[in-house]
């Protein structure tokens, strides 16, 4: 099974940049998207008959938003955490026979920081949301999660730290998550792996010099291990300020 999350900046904008002809080619059982700033309506893809599509819409236009496509129809489907209201469209969960899969877009705590407690207090609430899932069956949680694990995630840590996205208490926040059973599939497979990342600014050159981060995640519950064949990071794939990030399960 192939399973990929690209957050795409903008599915419009990416649709232009050739998404299409990645998503066919990469011929994903399970695609999962961040950021799609859209709302329904904005826009139509052809995926043929074979996926079925879940959208999750922000309120505000322009704005945040998740989507899965998948050839595999779940038992059921759930928008947000546990039946909280999910204005900026952040949690999409499927229910399949083995495992549930949650595709997720972690709230950015902004450049000033100004957005840091709100953003720790919904970390709070996604653990607790993942363990009760988790109790029930094994998760695969996927997306942006806007936080460069350890230092070995970003090129410029010792610049970076206490900026968004590498303060210590985001950090932590993933250090708890994985702690509560939730293991780094990348590094599962690649744990001293270097120069890999999945987002690098717009700024000039940086991504020519690869000057990245390393924020998008395929996280999975511990006793899945067995599963898990192996993991990418698509980094050559343009049309996003994100690449794919991809994971491979029996």
């Amino acid at each position: 099974m192939k399973l990929i999350s690209w957050n795409v900046n903008g599915l419009r904008a990416c649709v232009n940049k050739g998404f299409m002809d990645y998503f066919q080619q990469a011929d994903a059982d399970i695609f999962c998207l961040q950021e799609t700033k859209l709302q329904a309506g904005q826009i139509e893809l052809d995926l043929g008959d074979r996926y079925v599509q879940y959208w999750n819409y922000a309120m505000k236009k322009g704005y945040s938003g998740t989507a899965i496509f998948s050839k595999l129809q779940p038992l059921s489907v759930q928008y947000g955490l546990d039946g909280e209201e999910d204005e900026e469209g952040r949690v999409i969960t499927l229910e399949f026979d083995a495992f549930y899969l949650v595709n997720v877009y972690t709230p950015n705590a902004r450049r000033d920081l100004s957005r840091l407690d709100y953003r720790l207090d919904w970390e709070d609430r996604f653990l607790r949301y993942l363990q009760k899932l988790d109790a029930v069956k094994p998760l695969i949680v996927c997306g942006d999660m806007n936080v460069a694990h350890q230092e070995i995630d970003l090129k410029n840590a010792k610049s970076n730290r206490g900026n968004s996205g590498f303060t210590d208490e985001e950090r932590e926040k993933m250090t708890r998550l994985q702690a509560s059973g939730f293991m780094d599939t990348f590094r599962h497979f690649y744990p001293d792996k270097t120069d890999v990342y999945s987002w690098w600014s717009y700024m000039a050159k940086v991504r020519e010099r690869n000057i990245g981060w390393r924020i998008d995640y395929f996280l999975a519950s511990s006793r899945l291990a067995p599963e898990l064949v192996d993991a990418e990071i698509d980094c050559d794939v343009l049309g996003s300020d994100h690449c794919p990030v991809l994971l491979y399960m029996k």
